[in-house]
């Protein structure tokens, strides 16, 4: 994805054994956004567009992007209190709150233990559940080309993607996040057996937003959180591959922003 020229500047927030990095951008209502286990460490057209119309808060999780590892957060169930101390830190009380496939997992986890806070859920693409008959890709027995293929419906964009040799600090980055990832969602495998327990307790609105063709992440699971959530409303993105954001970053945003009460171009 195209970095944006204009977007702000990395800010470092000390947590636990180190910092970790985040993007805040925009005025009005809060929005926090978990990115998907690609991505990090970087402000991008799909947050530019949000930040059009909300007060966007986007942190890189522990070991990911420019975060540091912060070893002593060793489950997505710890990043909830995590995320709880960094929202303190910023004096946030009430916001919105918007993840994508394992920000997605994170996100619910959060809405799950203090739904009190959350205004509006958006889930898109969401990890986290364990779906017997759906399972996920394995990511970690993919090569990093089949793993590009997966992600997008549109198969040009592989291609391009694939064209360019990333750069050794883009490979380096890379293989930091996928380190982070797999200290996450390796054991169990991309899911918290708790999780289905604590998405009753959700009482936001919510969006679950599934994508028109899923290789990574099956449509099946997207249909499991919008039926655990009492009143959520299921919408699926048109030519789009898991990599929602990444793949048609403008369209994404203004379903999310209509979604949250914005006005989408």
């Amino acid at each position: 994805m195209t970095v944006s020229s204009t977007g702000p500047a990395p800010t470092k927030v000390p947590m636990g054994s180190g910092a970790i990095n985040l993007f805040r951008k925009g005025s009005g209502r809060t929005v926090v956004v978990l990115h998907a286990a690609g991505g990090a460490g970087a402000w991008n057209p799909y947050l530019e567009r949000l930040s059009e119309h909300f007060d966007v808060i986007a942190p890189d999780h522990p070991g990911f992007g420019l975060s540091d590892e912060l070893p002593e957060i060793g489950s997505v169930p710890q990043l909830v209190p995590h995320y709880l101390d960094l929202l303190e830190k910023l004096d946030v009380d009430r916001f919105d709150l918007v993840g994508a496939s394992f920000g997605g997992w994170v996100a619910a986890e959060l809405a799950g233990s203090v739904p009190e806070r959350i205004e509006h859920l958006v889930l898109m693409a969401p990890a986290g559940l364990h779906v017997p008959d759906a399972p996920p890709a394995d990511l970690f027995t993919m090569s990093p080309p089949q793993i590009v293929r997966a992600l997008f419906y549109d198969s040009a964009i592989a291609d391009a993607a694939l064209s360019v040799p990333p750069t050794p600090e883009a490979a380096e980055q890379a293989a930091r996040d996928a380190k982070a990832f797999e200290r996450f969602a390796r054991d169990p495998f991309l899911h918290d057996p708790e999780l289905p327990g604590r998405l009753p307790r959700i009482t936001a609105p919510t969006l679950v937003l599934a994508a028109e063709v899923d290789s990574i992440i099956p449509r099946a699971h997207s249909d499991a959180y919008a039926a655990a959530i009492a009143g959520a409303e299921l919408r699926v993105a048109a030519q789009c591959g898991h990599a929602l954001y990444q793949e048609r970053p403008g369209y994404v945003a203004d379903l999310v922003i209509g979604f949250l009460g914005g006005t989408a171009r």
